[in-house]
């Protein structure tokens, strides 16, 4: 049998879910596992792991993405024998429900509610599983925007593993386009698209920024949804007016709290003004539109 070992910190709730994000995202390309599991339910308290062969090449990795962050956490050493991974990683990816969503796993599909929109997404390769502050905070926010103005069509842009563009596709039927600068993440989009039935109203393809014919083809668009990082977003700000229909509504995400007013201004420049902000976890979720209303 083969012999891998574990890295791995406790930590409370809060701070496991900081660090599993910070060393998803430093280990992704890897392809390396990282788990946050709860082991101690009354307490809140959770082990975030990362798996390898290669021990003593990783824990510096490990070190330099939390540095001083980590603060008195301790990070410990396990062997463990071959480990199904894919289940391994359900065991802490509990169901999440945002505004009318249930986003679960195969293995907590019999856990919908009557009325709950369920969205199947398994842990893989492209980010989104509706866990973290923004993908929720984006699905509580599609669901006030397509109950007030039930858009005719929308751009998922960025989309990950299309968790976003199913929401809506579930919760409107209109066509939806999802794109996303990385292939790999495009191909998985797909398979989610499948297996939760909206394939005849989402498209999925490999684009780089509104860089691709069917923004022409597909645009103005009713509803703008993009959770990426700030960055790229304030540099997007004139194309999401370009393509935005006049009266629709854009939902922004991967922001930071502090990255707020940046981004707002940058998109108050292009005439897009500030309607509501969810805030989870640090991170902002943010709504605008051509005019204020609210």
């Amino acid at each position: 049998m083969t012999t891998q070992t574990r890295l791995f910190v406790t930590a409370g709730k809060i701070e496991a879910e900081r660090v599993f994000t910070m060393l998803e995202r430093e280990f992704e390309e890897d392809g390396l596992p990282v788990s946050n599991a709860e082991i101690d339910e009354d307490r809140e308290i959770f082990e975030v792991s990362v798996y390898t062969f290669e021990p003593d090449e990783i824990e510096p990795r490990i070190r330099d993405v939390l540095g001083s962050d980590t603060f008195s956490l301790e990070l410990m050493r396990e062997q463990v024998p071959d480990i199904d991974w894919v289940a391994h990683s359900l065991e802490g990816l509990r169901p999440v429900r945002a505004g009318r969503f249930f986003v679960h796993g195969s293995h907590d599909r019999d856990k919908r509610r009557v009325n709950e929109l369920g969205i199947e997404i398994d842990a893989g390769q492209a980010f989104g599983t509706g866990h973290h502050g923004t993908t929720s905070g984006c699905l509580d926010m599609i669901s006030e925007v397509i109950r007030r103005e039930h858009p005719r069509n929308a751009l998922d842009l960025g989309t990950g593993s299309a968790v976003l563009a199913i929401g809506i596709a579930k919760l409107a039927p209109i066509p939806v386009l999802a794109t996303d600068i990385d292939p790999v993440a495009v191909a998985v989009a797909q398979e989610n698209v499948v297996k939760n039935g909206v394939a005849a109203r989402v498209q999925t393809e490999t684009a780089t920024g509104f860089h691709h014919p069917s923004m022409r083809f597909a645009a103005p668009f009713d509803l703008i949804v993009a959770n990426i990082l700030a960055r790229p977003l304030m540099q997007l700000a004139p194309e999401m007016r370009k393509h935005l229909a006049w009266g629709g509504s854009l939902i922004l995400s991967g922001i930071l709290e502090t990255q707020r007013e940046k981004v707002l201004a940058s998109y108050r420049v292009q005439g897009l003004f500030h309607q509501k902000t969810l805030r989870r976890e640090g991170w902002v979720t943010l709504h605008l539109k051509a005019k204020a209303t609210y």
